[in-house]
Order: structure tokens, then sequence, then C-alpha cells
């Protein structure tokens, strides 16, 4: 158990962030030990990777330590792999072996990134893209919308109930009380956070069922688990008949596909409607209760309503 506190200032400036790298190591993980991640079974048995690279070596199983300068602080919400790799490979060599010295595995590869971490760190970058490719980006789209469902969730949640509500809701190992965040976890030490530092939460679908923490950098770090994980590599359900009967299937496939909070121009290019007629197919869900809009920045967001979710759960 570690415990963690967090000023008032810190606490004001709580902000979520996605992040490839984040999901790339949890990946790593998962494959190393498939039963204790079950959720994921399906992608494993689909996805063939080298195991003789410096990535698999650094990653080890839980609850291991992780090295973090694997997981430099991500920025945003539209994370890019290649500005989190230029970041990675900017990394200094004295961070580089200052966590090393932390890691009780020195195979070959990782001997030679701790002599030479400029060189070593080139070829990570090389084998997290490798890898991205080929195990991570056929699903990222999917994943993606998951994750950014999740950040909607999350977002309203704090509005409503606040740090508190939000932050003693994220894991099962997560709590905040009287200043403090505990994480009931092993190889985790950490200062308290202070005031010009905010908590990034990484919300992450390859970290199930665990949480994974940074907290020994300026920006400190949570990767948790996103909810709906257990429905991700399900096979996507159309619009049943029943439901398209009285809607329309036009309609009926809009909601289906309005997992997570979406704009009427990604709606078109997921469904092949033309952007007027998914338009106008929107303007009648909203008016039937069915579909709500919200504005983010330049975007306008649809959503379904409690009622739509009644709706899909009883015609599935």
């Amino acid at each position: 158990m570690v415990a963690i506190g967090l000023s008032a200032g810190a606490v004001a400036r709580i902000r979520f962030a996605v992040s490839c790298l984040w999901e790339v190591v949890a990946a790593i993980r998962v494959l190393r030990d498939p039963g204790s991640h079950a959720v994921h079974l399906p992608w494993v048995r689909r996805v063939a990777v080298p195991r003789d690279t410096l990535l698999w070596e650094l990653v080890p199983r839980e609850p291991a330590y992780l090295p973090d300068f694997l997981t430099p602080p991500p920025v945003g919400l539209t994370p890019e792999l290649g500005a989190e790799l230029a970041r990675l490979r900017a990394t200094p060599a004295a961070v580089v072996r200052q966590h090393l010295d932390l890691y009780g595995h020195r195979p070959p590869a990782v001997r030679e990134l701790y002599a030479d971490p400029a060189t070593g760190l080139a070829r990570l970058s090389t084998e997290i893209e490798a890898f991205w490719h080929t195990a991570v980006a056929p699903d990222w789209p999917r994943i993606q919308l998951l994750l950014d469902a999740e950040i909607f969730a999350r977002a309203r949640a704090l509005a409503e109930d606040g740090a508190a509500g939000l932050l003693n809701d994220l894991h099962e190992r997560v709590r905040w009380e009287a200043g403090t965040l505990s994480i009931s976890k092993r190889y985790c030490t950490a200062e308290d956070v202070s005031d010009g530092a905010g908590l990034v939460l990484v919300p992450s679908v390859f970290v199930w069922p665990a949480v994974l923490s940074i907290f020994a950098d300026d920006v400190p770090q949570l990767a948790y688990p996103a909810r709906g994980v257990a429905t991700l590599w399900e096979p996507r359900r159309e619009s049943t008949d029943a439901l398209g009967a009285v809607l329309g299937r036009g309609r009926t496939r809009l909601l289906v596909e309005l997992d997570a909070p979406s704009s009427t121009t990604e709606l078109a290019r997921r469904t092949g409607m033309t952007a007027g007629g998914v338009s106008q197919h929107l303007s009648a869900l909203r008016a039937a209760g069915l579909v709500a809009a919200h504005r983010q920045g330049r975007s306008v967001l649809n959503v379904r309503t409690a009622l739509a979710e009644a709706l899909l759960s009883s015609a599935r």
C-alpha cells in the first residue's frame, strides 16, 4: 500500500489523457501472463509478436517493476504514437540508468541499453512501432471509441460528484480520503503531489484488471482500466430486426454505433450514410428523447440517452 498526499492545487489539476505507450506496455504484460487477463484472451489468441526484443525484456510480468521511462507523461486525449516515441527517445541517459538500477532482470539487451541509452532507445522505439502496427493498430479505432466513452463518463462524474467521487470510483485498489490518495499496489513508492503538479488519469484497455502508476517524476500518472473492457472483443451486435422495424434500420444502426460520443461526420464515416442522412436521423432521434447532443470544442457530439440504452438492452 502506498499513500500519496494530494494538495488542493493538485486535485484542481486532475486531467485525463490517452496514451499509445501505456497501451503497448500493458499489452506486453497481457501477453506475458494471459491467464491473469482472461478478458483479453480473444485478442491474445490472434496476436503473434516476437519475444526476443528489448521491449519484451523491459516489460516484466506483474507485479515486477516497470521502468518509468517507458511511459512519459501523455499530453492529451488524441494520442500520436510518433510524438510519444519522440519523447521516449529524448529521455536523458541518466534517467534511463536510474530507472534500470531498480530493475532486477538484466539480460544482454537491457545491459546494452544501460551502456548506450541513446542507441538503445532508438532500437526500443523501432520495436514499439512494429508491435503497435501488428498488435494494437488493427483494433485501435474500437479501443479509442471505448476510451472516449470512458473519459466522457468520468468527466461528467467529476462535474457531478467532485474529485472524491471520481477517484473513489476508479478502481477497487484506489481510494482518496482526507487529502490522501491510497493505492494498494506493490513496487510503488511516491512522494506527495504538490500544488505545482496535477494528477494525470490514463484510462486503458490492456491495463485491466490492475492499476499502474508513476509518481516518481514531476507529472504523476495513474493508469486504470476503462469500463466496458469486457465487451471489447465481443462480436459487434448489429441492429435487431424488431427494433429496426419500429425505428427504421438507419436510425437503429446509429443508436448501435453510439457506443461512444460521436460527431455526425464520424457516424457517417462508420456507417456509410451521407452526412445529411445521418443529421436527419439524429434530429428524429433527439426529438424522440433517444439521443442528446453536447458541444466539445468545435465539435458537437451525439450520445445515447438512458431511454435508448433501455431500448437496445431490451431488443438484444
